[in-house]
Formats: C-alpha cells, structure tokens, sequence
C-alpha cells in the first residue's frame, strides 16, 4: 500500500480509500464487515463514509452505514487501526433534523454527537462538509448564475463551529467535499487569518470521464496542501468496462438506481470509455485497475476511494496501487481526453 500525508498533519493515510456507501442498501452488514477486514490486512487505513449513506439517500436507510461501521468497531476493537473520514450534510430533506441547512451550531453539534453515537467512537479523524449551502455549482452542475437569495452559514461562523468540536477532542481535522475552488479559497484564509481550523482535503469527484477538477482545483490542492479526495473514480462502474456494449449486470448499480445514477448517461460516455478499455488492452491492463492508478498518480491526489459490491472487486480495486503506468499509456489516455473532453462533468 502507498501513503500520503492528509493536507499539512502528520496523519498519514492510505492512497486507497475504502468507501462506505453501499453498506446498509447494496451490502448487508456481515458483507461490510468482511470488507473491512480485508481492507485493513491489505493496509487500507482510510475509511469515508456519511451520516447521510446508505445511497441512495433515503429515510429508512439514513445513518445506516455509519452502525455497520460502529458496529465493527465494536466488534473487531480495532478502532485505532483506522482514520476514519465521515460528513455532515447540507441542505437535507426534511427526515434529517427538519429540513435547511445544517452548519449552524445547534444542527451541526446533533450532526456530530449523532455519527460518534452511530459509529461508537470518541472521536472522528477527520469531518467533512458534505456539500455547500450556499447557492453555487456542484454535484455536476454548469452554467453558473449568482443567487444570493437564500440564507446560509458563512465560512467564519461554520468554522467557528467547528473548532468547538475540536476543542473537545470530537473532531481531529476537517475537511469539504463537492466544493468550488471560491470556497475552498475563502475557507483557507479564514483560517489563516482567524486561526480557525483548517481544510485539509476536498472530496470532489475526479475520473477519465470527469477531470474538471484539474481545471481550478488542482493548483489550490497542490500549492495549498489540500489534496483530493478522489470519489466516484470509476464513474460509477462505468470505467470497470461492465456496461461496455450494452450490458447491464444483475444488482449493479445502475441496474438496481438508473433513475438516481443519470449523471453519467452522456453523449459520449460509451466512446470514451470504449477507448479507455482498448488502452487497457494494448498494455495488458486492467481497465478498473488503470483507471485507478491514474487516479492515484495525480500531484493533487491524497487517496482515492474506492466503492466495492463484492470482494472481487474490493480486490482489484486494493491490487490497483501495483501495476504500473507507462508513459505511454498515459500520453494515450491523454489523447483520449482531448478527443472527447470531460464526457460526464
């Protein structure tokens, strides 16, 4: 396994991420169980999961991932053997906590005293902003219009929150997640100048179908120390090659949620990713594997996370930090990109 340093702390964690999600809706919990035992015997150190998963998002599932979690940590008294990344939800439905934004303190401090009790710890290493609460683009959204009609938390008064969780002990680090490179800009500053806590990733999306956040982001991850938090790297499946030629696996994700996954149904995606697999081919490659690596290879990346259904593919999702990339291989997947630029932004 490979490791990077999260943001400026000493906390180093593991290039391979492994993702939560699913448990509690696609994966039972003694499955979940099961993959996080594999995960830490393979040095998978670096878990991110949300109060808001199972996904997709809804009710009867809410919170479910993080007791499967709690649950193994219980269970297995292996606590300290992780680095454990979880989120707070923006603006929600009204199941959680009535409705609107979530950062204001009295939501906020529920929101964290809820995942511990969920997750039986002390403390979460690190605590992510789910998404913003202002109005701006994320989630895939372009053509960006100003509205600042709406009310929502400013960046001083949610920090501010936040340090009193990691005055506490709660809260080791923070971090965002689906956020802008304003955003991010105008979290750091703050902190500098305020001596508030400070972001130390950004969990956006980031695959061969999606490298917008190479555009802006990149450079305020590798000059800042705030690295990426890659989610979604192979597209949703899409980038294992399983919905190549028409196909639709039995209880895949598409097949079980199309109408909740519609983010990657592009023009362009089946040729993109047609051409990505004929890459793999050529270099004797597995095409999840390379699409990963080139995931983890990036300057501004810190980890990338991965979602698995089955141990099969937990396995060659964790086996993808051995192969290698040639630097032809690269420049191929590059030419790619320039033939059908960011597919499913």
């Amino acid at each position: 396994m490979n490791y990077k340093k999260l943001g400026n702390t000493d906390l180093k964690v593991s290039t391979i991420c492994l993702g939560t999600m699913t448990w509690g809706e696609q994966n039972s919990e003694n499955e979940g169980f099961e993959q996080m035992d594999y995960a830490l015997d393979q040095g998978v150190n670096f878990w991110d999961t949300a109060e808001l998963y199972a996904v997709p998002p809804k009710e009867e599932t809410y919170g479910h991932t993080e007791i499967i979690i709690g649950n193994w940590f219980k269970k297995s008294n292996k606590r300290d053997k992780v680095i454990l990344a979880t989120k707070v939800a923006g603006p929600m439905r009204a199941y959680l906590r009535g409705g609107g934004n979530n950062y204001g303190i009295e939501k906020i401090t529920q929101a964290v005293n809820d995942s511990l009790k969920r997750l039986q710890t002390d403390y979460i290493d690190l605590y992510q902003l789910h998404w913003p609460e202002r109005n701006t683009n994320f989630f895939g959204k372009l053509g960006y219009e100003h509205d600042d009609s709406s009310e929502w938390n400013q960046f001083e008064d949610v920090l501010g929150n936040l340090q009193k969780f990691v005055d506490a002990g709660k809260i080791r680090e923070v971090g965002l997640s689906n956020e802008t490179p304003w955003g991010v800009s105008k979290y750091l500053k703050l902190s500098k100048e305020k001596g508030l806590p400070r972001m130390m990733s950004i969990q956006n999306p980031y695959n061969l179908l999606n490298r917008t956040y190479e555009v802006g982001l990149a450079e305020v991850s590798v000059r800042d120390k705030i690295g990426l938090l890659a989610y979604s790297p192979l597209a949703s499946g899409y980038l294992s090659g399983k919905y190549r030629n028409n196909q639709m696996p039995k209880n895949s994700r598409i097949e079980r949620d199309g109408s909740f996954w519609t983010r990657y149904e592009k023009p362009n995606t089946n040729k993109a990713v047609d051409a990505y697999f004929e890459i793999a081919k050529k270099h004797n490659l597995d095409l999840t594997q390379m699409s990963l690596k080139f995931c983890e290879i990036q300057s501004f990346m810190t980890s990338v996370i991965i979602g698995a259904t089955t141990m099969e593919q937990l396995k060659t999702n964790v086996e993808s930090v051995n192969i290698d990339l040639t630097d032809e291989a690269i420049k191929e997947i590059n030419e790619v990109q320039t033939i059908y630029p960011n597919p499913c932004p």
